[in-house]
């Protein structure tokens, strides 16, 4: 797939985040943040690093909040996007996965620049 149609895919899934949150369906849109994310993730590693991405998005956001070159602000929205809800189905936490997805999107899309 080509670079472009790649970042042009994220920024739908962050679209569809968005239109599932408006009909209420917080799991949904968590979900495709996370994809977004993961998407953009792998994008990174493999502009970066060379290294074909891994296909798995939850295993690319744990990868990248580990990796020591990225500010602390987007490994820990990398951290909450992939923490598991509550037996309730409620995040054990308060920031919203749409905003930590968007700004490791925005971060990466800066570094692609």
């Amino acid at each position: 797939m080509k670079q472009q149609s790649l970042w042009d895919r994220i920024e739908a899934e962050l679209e569809y985040a968005r239109g599932e949150r408006a009909k209420g369906n917080e799991g949904r849109a968590r979900v495709c943040a996370r994809r977004a994310a993961g998407w953009a993730v792998a994008a990174y590693r493999q502009q970066r690093l060379g290294v074909e991405p891994h296909p798995n998005v939850y295993r690319l956001l744990c990868w990248f909040q580990k990796f020591e070159d990225i500010p602390n602000d987007l490994r820990m929205a990398a951290a909450r996007l992939t923490t598991r809800v509550t037996p309730t189905h409620e995040l054990p936490h308060c920031e919203d996965p749409l905003e930590d997805a968007q700004a490791i999107v925005q971060a990466l899309l800066k570094e692609k620049g």
